[in-house]
């Protein structure tokens, strides 16, 4: 059965345990956040983006999404330009990885796409047979990630999608770096998001060689943050 493949950054480029300013544990996506809320971060750690590595660093995994050179691919800067994608490919399976399940949120315009409902909304209007939020493996050791508890993450969910929708979604976590994704040959398309508010600007080269290889067509063109 085809599916279609999100790949959020933010499942690589993720925080260690207890950080008190990880963008994780929410932030906006506004253009401050995408600059000059890491500039911040950068300058109470000394003033560069690598030292950013240490509290937020490039977990591995990435190099497997290699294997899908030749998949149709896009990429763009936030999950809230995912329904230009899904609107292609309308009706399919999706499987989003994610350190977000994206499946609705309880601030903001809740019939508005944005970063956090796309899913939840392509879910209810049809543009989405079923969600599968796939976490990276570095969740396991994080407590508060959403990722690390799934029972707790589906309960928070009984109040955010009603048991029609939520029937359609499965929560799982990879069981270690680079795995639990589809055989390239189901995926009918890729979608490559930068979310550079909860993205380490470090890693920004990565991400830019990742699309290059995949020759991800932009949607919206992502950052190169200087």
């Amino acid at each position: 059965m085809s599916v279609l493949l999100s790949i959020d950054w933010d499942a690589f480029s993720g925080t260690r345990e207890l950080v008190f300013d990880a963008p994780i544990w929410g932030t906006r996506d506004r253009e401050e956040d995408r600059l000059d809320a890491w500039t911040a971060r950068a300058r109470r750690r000394g003033g560069t983006w690598a030292a950013l590595d240490a509290d937020f660093p490039l977990y591995p995994g990435w190099e497997a999404l290699r294997a899908y050179a030749g998949v149709p691919a896009f990429v763009t800067l936030s999950h809230a330009d995912a329904w230009t994608w899904l609107e292609t490919h309308p009706g399919l399976d999706v499987l989003n990885l994610d350190s977000h399940h994206d499946l609705g949120s309880r601030s903001g315009d809740p019939a508005r796409v944005r970063p956090g409902n796309w899913a939840g909304l392509g879910l209810a209007r049809g543009l989405i047979r079923t969600v599968t939020t796939l976490y990276p493996d570095w969740h396991a050791d994080l407590p508060v990630a959403e990722g690390f508890n799934l029972d707790r993450t589906r309960g928070e969910l009984v109040d955010l999608l009603p048991d029609a929708l939520l029937d359609r979604v499965t929560l799982t976590r990879q069981a270690r770096s680079g795995a639990d994704l589809p055989d390239p040959v189901r995926v009918t398309s890729l979608l490559l998001v930068q979310s550079p508010a909860w993205t380490n600007p470090a890693h920004d080269p990565a991400f830019l060689a990742l699309a290059a290889e995949l020759r991800a067509t932009p949607i919206v063109p992502p950052l190169a943050r200087p």
